[in-house]
């Protein structure tokens, strides 16, 4: 078990300027729970993983995250918990479902990106991304084209578990931070769903260290990158 769990965050100072780097991150219970039956999840884990997931915002150009969180979390995506600048807020939203009302609108100076096939959010200062979309909706590869192309290069795949899920299957991820809690919720909604494999030898092999949190909350840093020989982890 590593001792400092910044280092963790290491990796996203030293990227290639030249490409994009995209992390992802998912909160979730032992039993791999992120939310109960009821969609309860606030807050499955403690503080110091909180302050990490806020480390995480803090060393990024942009948060994205899909509508579904937004419709059920309403979420701030700012930083809060430690020092740091807010990074731009991004909400993949193809059908134009996103409230008026919604945190991340807030006019707080920070950009604000709605990804869609068309423009469908009227609030003033926000920024449209048009991706077409395909048979199985966006395509991850195009939306972090996208943001790169408008200057937002270090992007954090929030949430929720599907789009989570969706940017890892299509292998958009270079680093997942996994923050497991101490709990047993024994039902509930799933952290991460893969498209099946038949054989363990298919399983995605990331590199990985762990490291303690405190508060019984524990760090897996899975890279992605290292594990097919394009970078060290």
């Amino acid at each position: 078990m590593n001792a400092d769990p910044t280092a963790a965050l290491d990796p996203i100072a030293a990227s290639d300027p030249g490409r994009p780097y995209v992390v992802a991150q998912l909160g979730q219970s032992l039993d791999g729970r992120i939310a109960t039956p009821t969609g309860a999840s606030k807050y499955i884990n403690g503080p110091a993983a909180l302050d990490f997931l806020h480390r995480i915002r803090a060393s990024v150009d942009a948060v994205v995250v899909g509508i579904g969180t937004v419709i059920a979390d309403d979420p701030l995506l700012t930083v809060r918990r430690v020092n740091g600048r807010s990074p731009a807020r991004v909400v993949i939203d193809p059908k134009g479902r996103l409230p008026r009302t919604a945190k991340c609108l807030s006019d707080d100076g920070t950009a604000v990106y709605v990804v869609s096939t068309g423009r469908n959010c009227d609030s003033e200062g926000v920024h449209t991304l048009y991706v077409p979309s395909g048979p199985e909706g966006l395509d991850p590869h195009a939306i972090i084209a996208s943001l790169h192309a408008a200057g937002l290069r270090r992007v954090l795949i929030e949430g929720g578990s599907n789009t989570v899920s969706r940017f890892l299957a299509a292998g958009a991820v270079d680093r997942l931070y996994l923050l497991i809690a101490p709990v047993l919720l024994g039902s509930g909604q799933p952290g991460l769903v893969l498209p099946p494999i038949c054989e363990v030898d298919e399983a995605l092999r990331p590199v990985t260290r762990a490291y303690s949190l405190g508060g019984g909350d524990v760090l897996f840093d899975c890279c992605f990158k290292s594990a097919r020989g394009d970078m060290t982890g």
